[in-house]
């Protein structure tokens, strides 16, 4: 089947009352016949029937064995972080969520387990990183925000050559866009969040595992530790999934054409998107993605936060805000945003300037949203100049 025909047929029919829409089972817990006997359903944290028909939706999209549903995309993130040990060590891509990167340095390094950054858009770079105690390599692909790419087909052989598991986070891409476990890939997580909702409207995270002897670990997991996503929330993201390929599509052709754009635009340095042909790793995002998506990162040519910081400010159909995903249009600056916990020297070493910008196209017509930026940097410019005249006459 085409994509979205699988995408639709996915979500199931209830079996007992014949719901076109899945039902939303807002109980804690169920009824039993006997001890011990039930409905296979017996406590909500362990299993509900509105979040395990996403976590088979899910699962099913991704080509995988097993999905699971948890309360946000760090909540996922961190069931798969729960699979090691002390001593053992993650090596991650350079350009991280700053999340995660909170997540790894400040919390599980705590607890004995190492963490190596590095630039995954060279696989060479993995293979040179490994130690005996590597047991996870961590990438994400496009990255978040400077949308590097990775050969997650050639970092995965590596992966199994060594014996270490390799998860992919595939929030930007999507299923829509990308399979990593096509690829090679043991686990897929996403902040369900962002395109799977698409609706910016809830919190979810997902874990997507290869083979069912590893998604009876995170099972294991997410029951133990209990941040699991809530039935009404389930629902939600069960509904976005409807639409997820048609979306997905409009982003990407919208992306492209502001994107192209952006390259046109004389106080711009640098813009970071997938689907020009001079990003760095075009051919392979070609090779592995079915869309390019609709996260475009830039930067300026002059690298000032304030100048930057007025442009987000002065955009009217881009909306200043964290996230991405959704069906209207943000904009956000990294630095002081999503990726403020992260050390400027790191940031810097990644891409990640004071001045460059990060947008989340959305579903509003590309032409206007063109015209929206091109007034913000207009405006930002004059604000600029004005200061500094006044500056000038004052001295």
């Amino acid at each position: 089947m085409k994509e979205q025909t699988q995408t639709l047929h996915s979500i199931p029919v209830d079996a007992l009352t014949g719901s076109i829409s899945v039902p939303i089972y807002q109980t804690s817990t169920f009824v039993q016949e006997a001890p011990g006997i039930h409905k296979g359903f017996d406590y909500s944290r362990s299993n509900n029937p509105t979040r395990k028909a996403l976590e088979d939706c899910i699962a099913q999209l991704e080509n995988g064995s097993n999905g699971y549903a948890f309360a946000s995309g760090l909540a996922a993130i961190d069931a798969v972080v729960k699979l090691l040990e002390t001593g053992d060590e993650i090596i991650a891509v350079d350009d991280i969520y700053g999340g995660a990167f909170r997540l790894f340095t400040h919390v599980y390094q705590k607890f004995g387990i190492t963490i190596k950054y590095v630039d995954s858009t060279n696989s060479a770079n993995i293979a040179n990183a490994i130690s005996a105690a590597t047991k996870l390599i961590w990438i994400e692909s496009p990255t978040n925000p400077t949308l590097k790419v990775s050969d997650i087909a050639a970092i995965a052989q590596i992966a199994k050559a060594y014996n270490i598991l390799l998860c992919v986070d595939n929030t930007f891409a999507s299923p829509a866009a990308q399979k990593p476990i096509n690829l090679g890939a043991d686990i897929v997580v996403h902040s369900a969040t962002k395109y799977i909702s698409g609706h910016s409207d809830l919190i979810a995270g997902l874990v997507v595992t290869a083979t069912q002897q590893l998604g009876d670990k995170i099972k294991f997991i997410q029951n133990a530790s209990g941040a699991i996503l809530a039935p009404f929330d389930s629902w939600l993201v069960i509904r976005g999934i409807e639409t997820l390929s048609l979306r997905i599509r409009q982003h990407s052709e919208n992306a492209q054409k502001i994107a192209e754009y952006l390259l046109e635009e004389k106080l711009v340095k640098n813009v970071y998107y997938p689907g020009l042909p001079s990003h760095h790793n075009h051919e392979i995002a070609k090779k592995q993605q079915k869309y390019f998506g609709g996260v475009i990162a830039f930067d300026l040519a002059i690298d000032d936060k304030e100048l930057a910081s007025a442009i987000v400010s002065g955009t009217k159909l881009f909306k200043l805000a964290e996230s991405l995903g959704g069906v209207k249009s943000l904009c956000c600056l990294p630095c002081e945003m999503t990726h403020k916990s992260i050390p400027a020297e790191k940031r810097y070493s990644s891409g990640v300037t004071d001045s460059l910008i990060r947008l989340s196209v959305g579903l509003e017509d590309a032409d206007d949203l063109i015209e929206d930026l091109k007034q913000a940097f207009a405006t930002a410019l004059q604000q600029k100049n004005a200061v500094e005249n006044t500056v000038v006459t004052a001295n």
